[in-house]
């Protein structure tokens, strides 16, 4: 393990994903060794000072830091939007870029990326447009750079089960499905309320678009018409925008599924949100089921006080998605000592996607140029058949969803319908 090569990550964003899922995994990779330096690039300096003082980030990773961009001892409201492009071109070539920005602002970061030879790992979903996922695609391929895009719920073992026994014929076709997840109230007083307007989001297109990837990551069956209406709200600063969002996907074989969405969980409720997917499926003389209560998960605590682990004192605590557990050291290939480390698949798609760019370095080091963009271009594509990270190629249809999921929502809910062939397209029916 001593030769392998370890990478540098820089995050672009520092908002609530950064807080509680990237940077403890980017923290914990640090730990055995697969990351080197760390790096977290915002609009301002207020989240990362905010990310420096967390009292959970400290005291899970003692001795563990960040480079911070812009520096801390800039002025709290000074806002440099393109500083991340002077701290790309600042890194060594193929390292790692983590992008957990707006949905709208992920093309633009993505590309600056890939121009600088760096590896990308962006949050959900990857652009709000088909043709720009097409030519990230093409882009990364043709310079041998890894894409993944941070679909958690392919990781949840419940998943990778479904996914297994559905191509083994164990429940038949799916033909009906319905699937929720409602995020917390709070979130509208969040900095949400800057960027989750109608002209740009909506709850379908935020957080709909996983059940859409994980219904595809089970099935393989390709949706071809959706049908999206929303419910208007005002954010606290007075802007507008979609709380409530229902979709319905009709895929090719007729199946249908409804998705419910929107930033509404009560604060007070248990746990940190409301979510789950069932599936009915048709077989020879009878019918499957495959069905995630995601809520739940039979774990529940009830604190002295609210600590931060959804809002309420009795709270649904489930370690599935992610959970900070005791950390006894193990083999510290890196820096830090004891304290907690993450789990859950939430953790596991992250380091997934690193392990895979930091593995792709490792495998092409005593290459030449030529060998080496061969042997990166065939690890991409064997990962991209594999279907289990998502990546550009075989997680596109989402663009394709989420692109008609905006045309419909903006036309009162009428319904889109995706386009097939050598050039697929979204338009209305």
């Amino acid at each position: 393990m001593s030769d392998r090569v370890a990478i540098d990550v820089t995050i672009i964003g520092g908002g609530m994903i950064t807080n509680d899922l990237i940077l403890p995994s980017i923290y914990h990779l640090e730990r055995m060794g697969v990351v080197k330096n760390i790096s977290v690039c915002a609009l301002t300096n207020a989240p990362l000072r905010h990310l420096k003082e967390s009292q959970e980030l400290q005291q899970a990773f003692p001795d563990q830091g960040f480079h911070a961009y812009p520096s801390l001892s800039e002025a709290p409201d000074k806002m440099l939007p393109d500083l991340y492009k002077e701290v790309l071109a600042a890194m060594p070539s193929r390292q790692a870029v983590v992008v957990a920005v707006p949905d709208q602002l992920h093309y633009p970061v993505v590309m600056e990326a890939l121009k600088n030879d760096q590896h990308v790992l962006c949050v959900k979903p990857l652009v709000l447009k088909y043709a720009q996922a097409v030519e990230i695609e093409g882009l990364a391929f043709e310079r041998g750079l890894f894409v993944g895009v941070e679909y958690h719920k392919r990781f949840d073992r419940r998943s990778l089960m479904a996914r297994r026994r559905y191509a083994l014929g164990h429940f038949g076709e799916f033909v009906m499905g319905e699937a929720k997840m409602i995020e917390p109230y709070y979130y509208r007083h969040s900095n949400f309320q800057n960027w989750f307007t109608t002209d740009k989001s909506d709850p379908f297109t935020y957080v709909g678009c996983h059940y859409v990837d994980l219904v595809y990551f089970i099935t393989g069956l390709q949706p071809v018409e959706v049908s999206v209406s929303g419910i208007k709200g005002k954010f606290p600063n007075g802007n507008e925008g979609y709380m409530w969002a229902n979709g319905r996907v009709r895929y090719e074989n007729g199946a249908l599924l409804s998705v419910i969405n929107g930033l509404g969980y009560p604060d007070a409720g248990a746990g940190s949100n409301d979510q789950c997917l069932i599936m009915y499926c048709e077989g020879e003389d009878g019918t499957g089921l495959i069905e995630h209560d995601d809520q739940y998960r039979g774990v529940a605590h009830c604190y002295l006080d609210e600590i931060g682990c959804g809002g309420s004192r009795y709270n649904y605590v489930s370690p599935d998605f992610y959970r900070l557990v005791p950390w006894s050291g193990g083999p510290r290939l890196g820096r830090g000592g004891p304290g907690a480390m993450p789990v859950g698949y939430g953790y596991d798609s992250i380091a997934a996607t690193i392990n895979m760019i930091a593995h792709i370095e490792n495998e092409v080091t005593s290459l030449d140029v030529a060998a080496s963009l061969l042997k990166r271009q065939g690890i991409i594509r064997e990962t991209d058949q594999q279907g289990i990270i998502a990546t550009p190629a075989n997680s596109s249809i989402n663009e394709l969803v989420t692109e008609a999921a905006r045309l419909s929502i903006l036309n009162d809910g009428a319904w889109a319908k995706i386009v097939g062939g050598e050039k697929p397209r979204v338009e209305m029916r």
